[in-house]
């Protein structure tokens, strides 16, 4: 099974055995989502990764302990799939990568988030969208009344499920005898998707801050601008870093959508340079100003600024 996490674009991906996991669990739900519908492209803000669906939008932020809020998949496809849907727990380390409950963390780092998946209802469980096929599923916020104020999280997971195909045959075959002539194996992948569902109840605070940055050179000659997001407060941090220097139009270097879990004070990220940017301008005692802007509770206003001086 291979899944894909959105939260932010800088990201590593963690490999254990034949499985590739970024990804996120939950409860039972009352109301039913709308059918299928149509649809002629990918709809506007969807995030999709390799497999045939498209989730949109990237993240959903709840506000309340009773709210509705809806996720729409997408099969970018020609060709009819099925799919499976779940919510999931993760932790996000200081790297930035997500972690699934189950894919071994201790039970301090599992202690460190707080979940949203005890009050979460969704439905459907299970959906078959044809090519270029659409689907609401609603989800329920329904938060008790004595559940603290803050932020809470969990992952709206979706897994394509494969369908059997002519050609090869399985293990079980060969170890039922089925098959006479060998032993062969038929490898499914399963692609899997999945976007933060935010819960937040009651007021949140956030503070945040840039440090340590360094331009980096690599044995190669690859640079890249190096920074330490820090996060405090009660809330996630979530927005654009753009890093520009005076004299060019084009950036540094930027990313969209980088995020900062509650359950890390910081996060080290590390930004590749804009192919399209001159180099040429990266001299020693020129600055370079770095920006961090929130896309989240006030769209547009700068959570963080700073300035690294080039050696």
């Amino acid at each position: 099974m291979i899944f894909l996490s959105f939260f932010q674009p800088v990201r590593a991906v963690s490999l254990a055995g034949l499985l590739v996991f970024l990804g996120v669990a939950t409860a039972t739900f009352a109301q039913t989502a709308d059918g299928p519908s149509e649809t002629a492209e990918v709809p506007e803000g969807a995030v999709g990764g390799f497999g045939d669906v498209n989730l949109f939008p990237k993240r959903v932020v709840i506000d309340g302990r009773r709210q509705i809020a809806t996720v729409g998949l997408y099969n970018k496809t020609a060709n009819e799939g099925d799919y499976e849907i779940s919510v999931v727990d993760m932790a996000m380390t200081p790297e930035g990568q997500l972690i699934a409950f189950n894919n071994g963390l201790s039970e301090q780092q599992k202690a460190s988030v707080k979940t949203a998946s005890p009050f979460l209802r969704y439905s459907p469980r299970r959906v078959t969208l044809r090519g270029s096929e659409s689907q609401i599923v609603r989800i329920m916020a329904r938060a008790s009344s004595d559940i603290a104020p803050g932020e809470y999280r969990s992952h709206f997971n979706v897994t394509a499920v494969p369908r059997d195909s002519a050609g090869g045959f399985s293990i079980d075959d060969a170890v039922s005898g089925t098959e006479q002539n060998g032993i062969g194996v038929t490898i499914r992948p399963r692609f899997g998707i999945s976007i933060p569902i935010i819960v937040r109840i009651g007021e949140t605070t956030l503070n945040v801050g840039i440090r340590e940055a360094a331009l980096l050179t690599a044995q190669d000659g690859s640079q890249a601008v190096g920074i330490i997001l820090t996060r405090s407060g009660t809330r996630s941090a979530f927005g654009d870093i753009v890093v520009t220097i005076s004299g060019s139009d084009v950036p540094v270097t930027s990313a969209r959508g980088v995020g900062v879990y509650p359950e890390v004070n910081e996060r080290r990220i590390i930004l590749p340079l804009n192919p399209d940017f001159d180099r040429s301008l990266l001299t020693s005692g020129r600055s370079l100003s770095i920006s961090y802007t929130d896309d989240d509770v006030e769209p547009g206003a700068t959570l963080a600024e700073h300035s690294l001086i080039i050696p």
